[in-house]
Formats: structure tokens, C-alpha cells, sequence
């Protein structure tokens, strides 16, 4: 999948489009950085599982591929995240070449930096809906309502579910963690993270069945498969946030708890946590001048007081329940790879 998406994606076509070359560089600099393209391979196994030739959603699955880098581009500037996949952010790899070309100092580079991350995903969202969702129809014939469907899905009601995700995840993280609930917590996710996931079973399923109803059954059921897998491998990431391996996560262990992002894991944990606890949890979360330790002892914290293993708990459940979903899908090396990747979204450990 990851080759079929990078050859569709292939960087000479945009030299003369993408202009100037920083917007040309930054536009591919996470797709380079590597990723595992799990968005895009759910759209091409949604696509063969319902009966269809899985090439005839090649753009679809670029498609979301290119949109979630336009969400890192933007994601990293309001976290202010300096790594993504063991590499430099967009804007922080602007920021330090501007100091380097053009000896500019910390302020202007900074705004340089930003300023490109912002174009760069304003560019690749146009790509998304604008170019790939359109050669649908005029590369590969699908059925123009087919693909007016579908660039309006992802180019609006996806868009706006994910502004509402990010725009609550930015102000949950300023709210007092005794003024949140866990379904609070689980509406966040599922618009920031869930809302493209199932997006992508849903593009697949009905390219597949060359539907533009996307209340068909088959479709729904599909589309409802991959939301519960994207909402189950958001808590799977908080999780991995506090437990992974620093280099296998590709970012510092223990982000979360310094932007104060609020998830089900730190909830959980807060609820049974004593005064002196929620203390030192309070103390720590969003706190840009936390010490190595103090995050230490509150992600020691996290583990011990059970908030790890009721969030896998919960994650497994959902995987579960997804899994069931495709009981309406007939038997077929695509919904055998569907069953395998939602696995993978359970257990992966990066």
C-alpha cells in the first residue's frame, strides 16, 4: 500500500505547482519521514472487501493520506511539537534552515516556520479535495456523483468534525481535570481522530459498490468498522505516549502530559488518585518547565493507579465491537486484512 500511495504521490509532478521549493519540500516532508499509511490502507481493503478492484480507490486512499499530513502540519504548530517520526515538524525545519540561509533571528525564523507549516497543510488540503478526490472521476471513471459525494465527506463534514475535535482538545486542555468526564474525552477523539478513519471505510465501500448512498448497509457497517478502529488506536497512542520507547514513538515520552492533553489513561487515573496525588498530577500536566522526574513520577502514577490498563480495556472493547461489524461483509482476503489491521491498531507499539 505504502508504495502504490508514494508512486500515486510521485514529487516531480508538482516541481512547477508547488512553488516556492519550501512548500514544495514541506508538502512531501512527512511523507518521507516515512508513517505507516494505515488510513490508505484501509480505504483499498474497504474497497476489495465489498467486491471492488481496490486500484479504483488509489486516489481516494492518497487522498487521505495527504490529508492527515495537512492535519500533522497544522496539528504540530498548536502543540508547538518540535519531532514527528523520529524527524523534524514542519515548522521547526523552517524555523532552524531560515536561521541557516538567511541568518535571520529567533523571531522572524519563528514566524517563517509557522507561517510555512500553515501554507503547507493549506496547500495539501486543496491537493486532497481539489485534485486527488476529483481524479476519481476524471482519471478513473468512477461515477461523478460517486465523487461529488465524496469530496463533499471529506472536504466538509469530515473538515468540520476535525476542527471541533482539535478546537475542544486545545480547550480541554485548560480545564480543570475534576470538570471532565470520560465521554467528554471519548466526543474529542472520536472527532479528531476518528471522524477520518471512518471516512476512509467509508470511501472504500462505496467505490467498491459504486454507491453514493452512504446509508447502504454494507457501507455503514464498513464506515462504523473503521471509526471504532481510529477511536480505539487514539487511545492505543495516548497509551503509547506514556509506555512506548522513545525512538519507536518518534516523539518524547511523556508530550502529552507536558501539553496537558487530557485523555482516558491520566482521567482514569486522576479519579482514583488521593489528595496529595492529584496534587502533583495537577502540578505537572501542561507544565513547559516540568522536570524529567516530575513527569516520571506522574507517568509511574498513571500506570499504578490502573489508568493504562482500563483504557486498554476500553480499546479492546471497541476493537471487539468493531470487529462484529463485519459479520455483514462476505468472507474474503480483504476482510481478513480488515480483521488483521484492526489488530494492528490494538497492539501496535508505535
Amino acid at each position: 500500500v505504502s508504495s502504490q500511495v508514494d508512486e500515486y504521490l510521485d514529487k516531480n509532478q508538482f516541481k512547477d505547482v508547488f512553488c516556492p521549493d519550501e512548500i514544495l519540500h514541506s508538502s512531501f516532508h512527512y511523507l518521507e519521514l516515512g508513517g505507516k499509511r494505515l488510513r490508505p490502507a484501509v480505504t483499498l481493503f474497504s474497497c476489495g472487501a465489498v467486491g471492488g478492484d481496490p486500484s479504483k480507490a488509489l486516489p481516494a486512499a492518497a487522498a487521505v493520506e495527504i490529508w492527515h499530513n495537512f492535519t500533522l502540519a497544522h496539528d504540530d504548530i498548536i502543540d508547538q511539537d518540535e519531532k514527528r517520526r523520529n524527524g523534524e515538524t514542519v515548522h521547526v525545519r523552517w524555523n532552524r534552515e531560515s536561521k541557516e540561509t538567511y541568518g535571520w533571528n529567533d523571531s522572524v525564523s519563528n514566524h517563517f516556520g509557522n507561517t510555512v507549516g500553515i501554507l503547507t497543510g493549506d496547500v495539501q488540503q486543496g491537493w486532497a479535495v481539489a485534485k486527488l478526490m476529483p481524479d476519481l472521476y476524471y482519471s478513473l471513471g468512477i461515477d461523478p456523483k460517486i465523487a461529488l459525494k465524496l469530496t463533499y465527506q471529506l472536504g466538509f463534514v469530515t473538515l468540520t468534525h476535525l476542527v471541533e475535535g482539535e478546537t475542544l482538545d486545545v480547550l480541554y486542555s485548560r480545564t480543570n481535570l475534576a470538570n471532565l468526564n470520560e465521554n467528554m474525552i471519548q466526543r474529542m477523539m472520536a472527532k479528531k481522530t476518528g471522524a477520518l478513519f471512518q471516512f476512509c471505510g467509508l470511501a472504500g465501500a462505496m467505490i467498491g459498490l459504486n454507491t453514493d448512498d452512504e446509508k447502504n448497509h454494507i457501507v455503514d457497517s464498513l464506515s462504523n468498522f473503521t471509526f471504532m478502529c481510529g477511536t480505539a488506536f487514539q487511545i492505543q497512542d495516548d497509551i503509547l505516549g506514556i509506555t512506548a520507547n522513545e525512538t519507536k514513538l518518534g516523539k518524547p515520552v511523556g508530550s502529552d502530559i507536558i501539553r496537558g492533553n487530557r485523555t482516558i489513561p491520566l482521567l482514569r487515573s486522576f479519579s482514583k488518585a488521593n489528595d496529595s496525588q492529584k496534587q502533583l498530577i495537577q502540578n505537572t500536566l501542561g507544565n513547559q518547565s516540568a522536570s524529567k522526574n516530575e513527569i516520571d513520577d506522574v507517568i509511574n502514577l498513571i500506570q499504578d493507579l490502573g489508568g493504562v490498563d482500563y483504557a486498554k480495556d476500553i480499546a479492546n472493547s471497541q476493537i471487539n465491537t468493531a470487529l462484529n461489524l463485519l459479520n455483514s461483509v462476505p468472507d474474503s482476503k480483504f476482510k481478513r486484512l480488515l480483521s488483521s489491521w484492526a489488530e494492528f491498531m490494538l497492539n501496535r507499539s508505535l
